[in-house]
């Protein structure tokens, strides 16, 4: 499936990425891991199957100069990019209402801005390459919007945006997929950002009772190797994209009193 294939994820120090990572080393592939923490990345490195198939490219998402830095040095590694996954970002738990400007400011910055900074940097060396793939992972609210998520919810309409838009301007031999999950057992919630900017802290429930990594990763991937244009991995949950489209009215109801904390 990946099988000798320059692969680019991001977010790879922890949860969806990480298990991505050690999911494309192990299928044959030679991968890029970024993310912030060096010390983090080369830990994923040594622990995967073939730890001189993995390089790494520090990356601070807050930033970019550097995200645009970080993909031009992440396309040179091994010579070109035939996968690349945008993995990295981070949640919210806070109301609007209680929720500074400046969050907002950081939660587009990190999960939208980064991110097109990042396939602006390598769009043409990817669009004179024969086949290349772009996987975006996004999130169910990308489509339905969600309680204490509204910079977050806001951060991920706006890749399937920018996604959607650029998939029409650039060649068919550039598929791109945009990944939307819905809860996942990862530290997500407890590095969300709170009403003042600071981690949420702790495992929230419905984060705790999500999908496991393995499984939702290997969905992601098998996804965007067949070059599908938008797939949904969820739980119960995964209801509310339906229930939007056939059932507006309702489902704005049921949200009013979802347990998404």
């Amino acid at each position: 499936m990946l099988n000798d294939s320059r692969v680019w994820i991001t977010g790879a120090s922890s949860g969806l990425g990480r298990e991505m990572a050690r999911q494309a080393v192990a299928a044959g592939a030679k991968v890029v891991i970024s993310a912030r923490r060096r010390e983090v990345l080369e830990q994923v490195r040594a622990e995967s199957s073939h730890p001189d198939r993995v390089c790494v490219v520090p990356l601070d998402q807050s930033s970019l100069e550097q995200s645009a830095a970080a993909a031009r040095e992440a396309i040179a590694a091994f010579g070109g990019l035939d996968v690349v996954i945008l993995n990295g970002g981070i949640s919210q738990r806070s109301l609007g209402i209680d929720t500074d400007i400046k969050v907002d400011v950081q939660l587009m910055t990190v999960n939208y801005l980064a991110n097109v900074a990042m396939i602006k940097a390598i769009l043409p060396q990817l669009v004179a390459q024969s086949a290349a793939r772009i996987g975006v992972i996004t999130s169910l609210v990308g489509i339905v919007g969600s309680p204490y998520r509204t910079g977050y919810a806001a951060s991920k309409h706006a890749l399937h945006g920018f996604f959607d838009s650029l998939r029409a301007e650039i060649p068919e031999t550039v598929s791109v997929t945009i990944v939307c999950p819905g809860f996942v057992k990862t530290n997500v919630s407890v590095n969300a950002l709170t009403g003042d900017g600071s981690a949420l802290g702790t495992m929230d429930r419905a984060q705790a009772n999500g999908l496991d990594v393995e499984p939702t990763a290997r969905r992601a991937i098998a996804a965007i190797v067949a070059r599908k244009r938008e797939v949904y991995i969820a739980g119960p949950e995964g209801r509310a994209i339906w229930l939007q489209r056939f059932a507006p009215g309702l489902l704005a109801r049921m949200l009013r009193n979802a347990r998404v904390r």
